[in-house]
């Protein structure tokens, strides 16, 4: 069943697929939103939405905001990824809006950070990390803290075929993890799911699965076939 379902969720092109936990969700863009939800019913394969609009009402044509996916019946959410920062000039304080709307909203948000080749190449990934990251949970209470997911993407690894090795995808997310320790304390920390995206495919997953403080994975192309996501999903319950 679950294959079956993985199948039919693929075909409507998402773009990112969240497993952690032993949980799986589907992101698909908004018009295959309302059937995914659907074929999803009564699994145990969550729905999710690629963006949202921090505005919970206005003249924003064209925009989605919180509540029209709750309306949905989405429960998470991605907010920050490099392509919504880079071709669409989205800021920080911007995402920071989205997080907030989120989670008034009860909406999970997978809040995207990650630097690119330039920043990793001179050696300032921490410190493009820690600003992204600082900058979106500015003002977040402890208990919704509890409910946010964050997502390391190395720009420089995404749909290019190159993959941050695992040492370097356990040193930042243990960094990250330092940061939300700094920011909520340990407890707080320990209880994020850490996520790595970039390039994840099949034959990598399962190393990068196995570091320490990686909890899942972000999945991308590698997303688009129903085989090579089944094999990614069963590194990750292995």
């Amino acid at each position: 069943m679950v294959a079956d379902l993985i199948a039919i969720l693929c075909a409507g092109a998402p773009e990112a697929i969240f497993l952690g936990g032993g949980s799986v969700v589907v992101c698909p863009p908004f018009p295959y939103l309302e059937n995914a939800v659907g074929a999803a019913a009564g699994s145990r394969i969550g729905i999710g939405a690629q963006n949202v609009h921090p505005e919970g009402s206005g003249a924003y044509t064209g925009e989605v905001s919180a509540a029209m996916l709750k309306d949905m019946g989405i429960d998470r959410c991605i907010v920050g990824h490099s392509e919504r920062r880079n071709i669409f000039g989205e800021d920080d304080a911007f995402i920071r809006e989205k997080l907030r709307a989120l989670m008034e909203a009860e909406i999970d948000p997978i809040l995207c950070v990650g630097e690119n080749l330039v920043e990793r190449e001179s050696g300032h990934q921490e410190i493009v990390v820690r600003h992204q990251l600082v900058a979106a949970l500015e003002g977040m209470e402890d208990d919704r803290a509890l409910r946010l997911c964050v997502a390391y993407e190395p720009v420089w690894a995404i749909g290019t075929g190159k993959t941050a090795t695992a040492g370097q995808a356990r040193e930042m997310h243990g960094f990250i993890r330092g940061l939300l320790q700094e920011r909520f304390g340990r407890v707080v920390a320990g209880a994020v799911s850490i996520l790595y995206g970039g390039s994840v495919n099949s034959q990598n997953a399962g190393e990068i699965l196995s570091q320490p403080e990686v909890d899942g994975v972000l999945v991308g192309g590698a997303s688009l076939e129903a085989e090579s996501f089944l094999a990614i999903i069963d590194h990750a319950v292995s």
